[in-house]
């Protein structure tokens, strides 16, 4: 009663009511015919819903079979849509593909590949992939520790930044190059003056693809590492480990995945550039030519099937890249997702 007093609730009419109860026992009492109704009431409102249920409380409640297969009046067109979109729009074209490039043999499908201007396209647009997932790896890393670890001025504009290359055309990217480092731009004096050639040639090919794969890796790091929260980071750092460390044992080890899965989303991108890379390479055969633009000049020189077999090493790369991020997401998942974020 003084805490209820104390609380301003007055004191409990069943113990001034009955003044023979003890006052030491007056709460323990209440409690006890409080559990008395709450279980009489209980066996009461069991029975009503037995009565008024399809099953007794207690029971597993029935499986509703037609909501958890759908309606197949409804599931079936729209598999059979979904099933027929993926048949026309990407089994077709990467089957008409393959049959083309070895419609002539395998002897004239060996020298398309194996043409001095086809290596030399194939070294190119590797070394230009390799050096943009080089790049944009570390880049994303940086961005992502920064958006997510610090609060600072500009972080709402860095993210808007990096999302700039999903919304600019890629041959506008392509021209922003040319009138940045072209012979129009005020940077060209300079650059000539030390020998420096980037437009129409291999540092121009490069800048172009790191700026149409920069999002990728950053993009998925970000939403990872703001669902870690840092909590495992700030234990880490009180009992005395390093940024390094922290990083590499701590931080690495739960974002591996995401950034696994970022990496082979930026090396598909780079492998299969077209736009930016045709503004700013000049289509210099045997120079500045990566296999996408060497497909295209064979296509318009009428040499269908060297085109399609050139096509063909982009379709490989690509389905040993789609592999590979299946056999990331089946990782992750089988990992439980604790340390892929949102790649699942």
């Amino acid at each position: 009663m003084a805490s209820r007093l104390a609380l301003g609730m007055g004191p409990n009419p069943s113990q001034a009511s009955s003044p023979e109860s003890p006052p030491h026992q007056g709460g323990v009492g209440a409690i006890s015919g409080m559990k008395a109704g709450v279980s009489d009431h209980k066996g009461s409102s069991d029975e009503e819903c037995g009565r008024s249920l399809p099953f007794r409380p207690g029971e597993a409640a029935p499986r509703r079979e037609r909501g958890a297969r759908g309606n197949p009046w409804v599931n079936g067109p729209l598999i059979a849509v979904s099933l027929a979109f993926i048949l026309i729009m990407l089994i077709a074209p990467l089957a008409v593909v393959l049959v083309e490039a070895f419609s002539a043999g395998v002897s004239v499908y060996l020298d398309a590949v194996s043409d001095e201007y086809a290596l030399r396209a194939l070294v190119l647009t590797l070394k230009a992939a390799s050096l943009a997932i080089a790049v944009n790896t570390l880049f994303g890393l940086t961005a992502a520790w920064a958006v997510t670890r610090y609060a600072f001025k500009g972080k709402s504009l860095l993210i808007t930044v990096i999302d700039i290359p999903f919304s600019v055309s890629p041959v506008i990217a392509g021209l922003i190059f040319i009138l940045t480092f072209g012979r129009m731009s005020w940077l060209h004096p300079w650059l000539d003056a030390f020998g420096i050639s980037i437009v129409f040639d291999t540092p121009g090919i490069i800048l172009a693809t790191i700026f149409v794969t920069m999002p990728f890796v950053a993009r998925e790091l970000i939403p990872t590492l703001e669902a870690r929260g840092t909590d495992e980071e700030q234990a880490a750092a009180l009992m005395g480990a390093g940024f390094l460390t922290i990083f590499r044992r701590v931080t690495l080890p739960h974002i591996r995945w995401a950034l696994i899965y970022g990496v082979i989303l930026c090396s598909a991108r780079a492998l299969g550039e077209f736009g930016a890379v045709s503004v700013v390479s000049g289509r210099l055969r045997g120079k500045t030519n990566t296999l996408p633009l060497h497909v295209e000049i064979l296509y318009n020189e009428y040499k269908f099937t060297a085109a399609f077999a050139v096509a063909s090493l982009l379709a490989t790369a690509a389905l040993f890249i789609l592999a590979a991020r299946v056999a990331v997401e089946w990782r992750s998942r089988r990992a439980g997702g604790e340390d892929s974020g949102h790649v699942r």
